[in-house]
């Protein structure tokens, strides 16, 4: 199924909304709650599935419908269309403050994108969504946020939100290092994994954590400098002392003794 055309405008600097332009009988699917607003003749309608395969069956609905509960997603999409006559807008916002990424899935290697599992906010009716495993033992035991991703497939406008400032970097057989929680997505072509971060003494006091994500191979890259997980710990009761501490588990075994 080929992806309907629409066009978009990305709206705000820090905390950003996509504004979906839809002409008659166009749809956009989205994660359901990720409306902002609709203009009049817009209809919705939550579906289970993302109506990629409008033939698919009732256990494959609930298969894919299930795959998504395996990645903390609601158990449906919401699907919006413009039943007017002219065009009509409905706008999505991310759930917490970052960038949207608009990318074209046509210009993707193998029309493929692989993102963290949290990264999607709304496509082109005709985008496939599903989960990808990482089948590594060390991204399975010690990467949380790179154990189950989601994998975007299809031939038209898909929309990821990530957090902080969005780095979009071009590997050509060439190895990065990033810390785990701030891959926001890659094209099929990496290899990506989760390793050791360095020798016992870097693990214990460095402070970037005990594992970082490596990504190899040649193609795109997609990363986020503020994770909400990131976000989150920087603004517990904890956190400042923890950064101060350069978040080292010495640090963090010292918090444990204080009053």
């Amino acid at each position: 199924m080929y992806s309907h055309e629409i066009d978009y405008k990305i709206i705000g600097e820090d905390i950003q909304i996509v504004e979906v332009e839809l002409d008659p009988n166009e749809t956009v699917v989205a994660e359901a709650g990720a409306m902002l607003y609709m203009e009049d003749g817009i209809q919705f309608e939550t579906k289970m599935g993302d109506g990629s395969q409008p033939d698919q069956g009732f256990m494959g609905k609930i298969f894919q419908a299930g795959s998504r509960l395996i990645t903390g997603e609601s158990l449906f999409m919401t699907h919006f269309t413009n039943r007017g006559y002219g065009k009509r807008k409905v706008a999505f916002s991310a759930p917490y403050p970052g960038t949207i990424m608009p990318i074209n899935l046509a210009n993707v290697y193998g029309n493929t994108l692989i993102v963290q599992k949290d990264a999607f906010l709304c496509a082109a009716l005709g985008t496939k969504l599903s989960i990808q495993f990482n089948q590594r033992l060390g991204s399975g035991f010690f990467g949380g946020e790179g154990f189950i991703l989601q994998k975007v497939q299809g031939d038209g406008m898909a929309f990821v939100h990530a957090g902080g400032v969005v780095i979009e970097r071009t590997l050509n057989n060439e190895m990065l290092r990033v810390d785990t929680g701030c891959v926001v997505g890659f094209e099929p072509s990496i290899n990506f994994d989760i390793q050791r971060a360095g020798g016992l003494r870097s693990m214990v006091f460095g402070g970037e954590g005990l594992f970082l994500a490596t990504l190899r191979g040649s193609g795109k890259v997609w990363i986020q400098s503020m994770p909400i997980s990131k976000l989150v710990q920087r603004l517990s009761p904890t956190g400042g002392q923890a950064h101060k501490e350069g978040g080292s588990v010495l640090g963090q075994l010292g918090n444990l003794f204080e009053d």
